[in-house]
């Protein structure tokens, strides 16, 4: 079968003299087929700790009646700023957000780049709300906070927000 065996190791005659596959240092780590995955995501300043689960509510978003509502909901606690936020060592205020997406292949698809973005801290960020204080608030890439009131409301109906989060999601090295 290719394999020779002895009572300390095992080798596949197959990779031996340099005839195997490229290292993984050599590929990066992404293994050797030729699909490249973004090697550059883009690092946020999401605050550490925050968490990320989702649910499947049985009931449809305004525009997508074909489909169940996936509902994301992230949590972040009260913490201190770190050195990528606007005033390191001051408090900030943690905060808890929903976010929806319809439960078809392109919004299944949505929410594993978006769990993703999360890992890389591109979700949040802590900046200023209106009264001066400090807190988590969403980043620069869209979510739909609101289950209905439409586009210009961070809801839905929106026939064009699939597209538009994943571009935003592409553009920070997420596809």
């Amino acid at each position: 079968m290719g394999a020779s065996e002895s009572k300390d190791k095992m080798q596949c005659n197959r990779y031996l003299n340099g005839k195997g596959p490229p290292s993984l240092t050599e590929t990066d780590g992404q293994g050797s087929n030729n699909h490249k995955k973004n090697r550059m995501i883009k690092q946020g300043n999401q605050p550490d700790g925050g968490q990320l689960n989702w649910n499947i509510e049985r009931r449809s978003l305004p525009g997508h009646s074909d489909c169940d509502t996936i509902q994301i909901i992230f949590h972040f606690d009260d913490g201190i700023q770190s050195d990528k936020h606007p005033h390191p060592g001051n408090s900030y205020k943690g905060n808890e957000f929903m976010a929806y997406l319809p439960q078809n292949t392109t919004g299944t698809k949505i929410l594993r780049l978006l769990e993703q973005a999360f890992e890389h801290k591109l979700l949040f960020t802590v900046a200023a709300n209106s009264s001066g204080e400090y807190c988590v608030m969403p980043a620069d890439i869209p979510l739909k906070t609101l289950d209905s009131r439409g586009a210009g409301s961070s809801g839905y109906p929106d026939p064009t927000y699939l597209k538009s989060v994943r571009k935003s999601l592409k553009v920070k090295g997420i596809k």
